[in-house]
């Protein structure tokens, strides 16, 4: 499905850019950013403060070394402070050799006996050393008359460990700050090396999220979706969408009505869903093929699943069960009324017939004439509505009867059969039983002494159905695919769908908990019988006495065995 690219209306202005990639790259560009400077800041931080320690240190250790050496504090004892002095001389060996900016020795009065100025040395020092004088080490940034440097001072002990004097040593602040200086510009290059991997790496994700939302904006997608949930769940057709591992990702509300399912079915699978059957295999796309015809609880489904870009489908599915129906319904009634275009010519026949005997004044054989065409229709009727009592059933074996007539197949009753006016679910029957007489008309016609019989009888609250004919039978590797969706040999008619009525059968016997099978008859033909438990309710209706009546089928005042429809045979016939 195509979607409709945003077009920008009006002059174009600056400001925050519509389209998600463009508001995606600006967001991570912003963040990347962000961070690179943060953790550059926070990186920058804690190395001045490092290398500011690591010069007050380098003055401490010189300073100790300084004060370690004995000669130092026995010439602070036994000369004079002189810019030629033995102290000088030592501690500018020692200042050369360390790179440090100065050394200075001073005497319990603060007063210097080296320093760098040598004009200096004599004067008392400019910061307070009574740290240092009272035993204790020293390590600080301060600023003296050399400027601001990182110190080190010491206590000066004599060969007694007595403090005779102290040891201060200075490095340059600015070769600190030259050191720190120095490492930013390689920490930079690799943050703008960090921060260009990011931005490439942003602008690539924000390529392929343009590609995925067909570089639409924010607010088109708000719209699509919410579009898409209202077109989906208004349309009278059901979808079910799947991700790539068979996980129903998508119910609307019509696909949760055809399949009786509920929301609760989002997020699981196919076969945990629905359970197995031909509608899994057809939606999970196991069955390929257009317009596939599947059978849901008492419906007639016609599917078509389609593949997404992604891995998974997205299926559609519509209620043919109304359409199914009204196509058997037009057969059925082609057939009838292909029965009576023949019974017109006929009753014309009979017309003539019956006015000739009137003109030839032979009124007697006139009145018998009248008498015995009357009286096969009659006893068809007759015979169908004392053995069964339910008048949508009766009904349509009547009707059955006539059509079968006319195609030349017999259609009777069996021995034995006999069903009370009790039915729980008499459309249900007669669905049924309408499946198996057409099925039964279309095997048996054309075949020699063709003829269909059909039994019903009941079994406490139980009802036998038996439907037999005379037609080639059914293999016995077909007595199973017989009942899949969609299986037939016949031609299709003009709804153009074949192999549903079987399933619906069963569907719909299984539906009451009962069953229904397929054999083969000795004499040739097919002989199904369905069982349907609970399907008889109180007390029969209509006078016809009740199941524990003597006339009741099975009891001797019945005049009919109790057991199941049996063949009938050839001295049956009518």
């Amino acid at each position: 499905m195509s979607v409709p690219r945003t077009t920008p209306r009006g002059p174009r202005r600056f400001g925050w850019p519509r389209r998600v990639f463009s508001q995606v790259l600006l967001m991570q560009l912003a963040i990347i950013t962000g961070v690179t400077v943060l953790v550059t800041g926070l990186f920058l931080a804690p190395l001045s403060a490092q290398l500011d320690d690591q010069a007050m240190r380098r003055a401490l250790a010189i300073a100790q070394s300084t004060a370690a050496q004995p000669q130092i504090s026995a010439s602070l004892l036994t000369t004079e402070p002189r810019p030629d002095g033995a102290v000088q001389a030592a501690t500018e060996r020692i200042r050369r050799a360390t790179g440090a900016e100065y050394v200075v020795v001073m005497d319990r009065q603060g007063v210097r006996w080296s320093h760098t100025d040598s004009s200096r040395i004599g004067d008392v020092v400019s910061t307070d050393p009574s740290a240092a004088l009272a035993g204790r080490s020293v390590m600080e940034i301060d600023s003296g008359t050399l400027g601001r440097s990182a110190r080190g001072k010491v206590p000066l002990l004599d060969g007694s460990d007595r403090v005779v004097g102290a040891v201060s040593v200075g490095i340059a602040y600015d070769s600190v700050r030259a050191r720190l200086l120095a490492a930013i510009p390689g920490l930079l290059a690799y943050a703008g090396g960090a921060l260009a991997v990011g931005a490439l790496a942003a602008y690539l994700i924000s390529r392929r999220l343009q590609r995925q939302t067909h570089d639409l904006a924010f607010s088109d997608i708000s719209a699509l979706l919410t579009e898409r949930e209202a077109m989906l769940h208004s349309i009278r057709e059901g979808v079910v969408a799947l991700d790539r591992t068979g996980r129903i990702r998508l119910l609307n509300d019509e696909a949760q009505r055809l399949l009786g399912l509920g929301p609760e079915a989002s997020g699981k699978r196919l076969d945990e869903a629905l359970g197995e059957g031909r509608t899994t295999d057809v939606l999970a796309g196991r069955v390929v093929g257009d317009d596939l015809v599947t059978v849901r609880g008492n419906r007639v489904l016609l599917a078509n699943r389609m593949p997404t870009d992604d891995g998974g489908a997205v299926a559609t599915l519509r209620d043919r069960t109304e359409l199914e129906y009204l196509g058997r319904e037009l057969d059925s009634t082609h057939g009838l009324i292909d029965a009576l275009r023949a019974q017109d010519h006929e009753h014309a026949n009979r017309l003539h017939t019956l006015l000739g005997l009137l003109e030839l004044e032979m009124h007697e054989e006139a009145v018998e004439f009248v008498t015995e065409v009357v009286g096969v229709h009659r006893a068809t009727a007759e015979q169908v509505t004392e053995k069964v009592h339910d008048p949508l059933l009766a009904s349509l074996l009547v009707g059955k009867a006539t059509v079968a007539a006319e195609r030349g197949v017999a259609l009777r009753m069996a021995p034995g059969t006999l069903l009370p006016d009790r039915l729980v679910d008499p459309r249900g029957l007669v669905t049924v039983l309408g499946n198996l007489v057409d099925n039964a008309l279309d095997a048996a016609a054309g075949t020699p002494d063709a003829r269909i019989e059909v039994g019903l009888r009941a079994d406490g609250r139980t009802v036998v159905l038996g439907v037999r004919d005379s037609g080639p039978g059914v293999p016995a590797g077909d007595h199973e695919s017989i009942f899949t969706e969609g299986w037939s040999t016949k031609e299709l008619p003009a709804h153009g769908k074949r192999g549903l009525g079987l399933p619906l059968v069963r569907r719909l016997a299984e539906r009451q908990g009962g069953s229904v099978s397929v054999s083969s008859s000795p004499e040739g033909g097919a002989v199904f019988t369905v069982v349907l438990p609970e399907a008889l309710g109180g007390t029969e209706r209509l006078g016809v006495p009740a199941p524990g009546s003597p006339e009741r089928l099975g009891s001797p005042a019945a005049g009919g065995p109790s057991a199941p429809v049996r063949p009938a045979t050839s001295g049956d016939a009518p």
